[in-house]
């Protein structure tokens, strides 16, 4: 193989690795936002839950007040109930005694029904702090992950740069122009195998005469449709994504 060329699939290994290295970093704070939502949303789950105990208290204590207030009433009623002189009164008294005893049965049936579901609420609030401990727990380990493999990316792209630099000492000017000219026009991918006859990207067959010159690997040839410099490889050596490597 032409020393140009193969230096060429190299490079273009290496532009390839760099580029869904340099992504995937990209996309690292994204992944740590969406972490940051969920232990949010977790807390939040707490936090409404507790919000509902602490109205649901609230709520019991104003009954539990009202319940005092009736009581005392009802109180005041029974002793007046002695004091009273005529029939009139006595019935009287008798029906504020019997509606206050009403109004306590309602009120003492609501303590009731607020205790158990005090109960209930207190136990969605045991549930979403165990969740969101669990969760909490797993963002944590995500986090570390994504922290660790974004170091490690960063490391291989450093190796990746100084691996490029090494690799264009070796190739003429022309040639090296001629490949970040092509990268660049097209968004990161200038070197492509060609295979049956065909350019593996733009998918346009090639004609015999190039096709041959590309079988032999000995000179750059590029495809007469995209221009991309093409290769041969029938071993499958090189690996060569055939996909752009950068957004349009």
């Amino acid at each position: 193989m032409l020393p140009d060329l193969e230096r060429l699939i190299r490079l273009q290994q290496l532009d390839n690795a760099a580029i869904a290295a340099q992504r995937t970093v990209d996309a690292i704070p994204i992944q740590i936002a969406q972490l940051d939502d969920r232990r949010t949303a977790s807390q939040t789950a707490v936090d409404t839950a507790q919000a509902r105990v602490d109205t649901a208290k609230r709520e019991r204590q104003s009954v539990e007040k009202n319940l005092a207030e009736v009581n005392s009433r009802l109180s005041r009623f029974k002793e007046q109930l002695m004091a009273v002189k005529t029939n009139k009164e006595y019935s009287a008294m008798q029906h504020e005694i019997a509606t206050a005893e009403e109004e306590v049965q309602q009120l003492e049936d609501e303590i009731l029904k607020s205790m158990l579901e005090a109960d209930a609420l207190a136990s969605e609030v045991s549930a979403a702090k165990t969740t969101a401990t669990t969760e909490g727990k797993q963002i944590d380990r995500e986090r570390t992950a994504l922290d660790e493999k974004r170091h490690q990316l960063e490391g291989t792209l450093a190796t990746t740069s100084d691996a490029r630099e090494k690799l264009t000492e070796g190739l003429g000017g022309n040639v090296r122009q001629m490949f970040e000219t092509i990268a660049k026009q097209r968004h990161g991918l200038a070197v492509v195998e060609a295979r049956d006859g065909l350019c593996t990207v733009c998918n346009v067959r090639l004609r015999p005469q190039i096709f041959n010159q590309v079988l032999l690997n000995a000179e750059l040839v590029r495809c007469d449709s995209c221009m991309r410099i093409l290769y041969h490889d029938p071993d499958g050596h090189y690996q060569i994504a055939t996909e752009e490597t950068s957004a349009p």
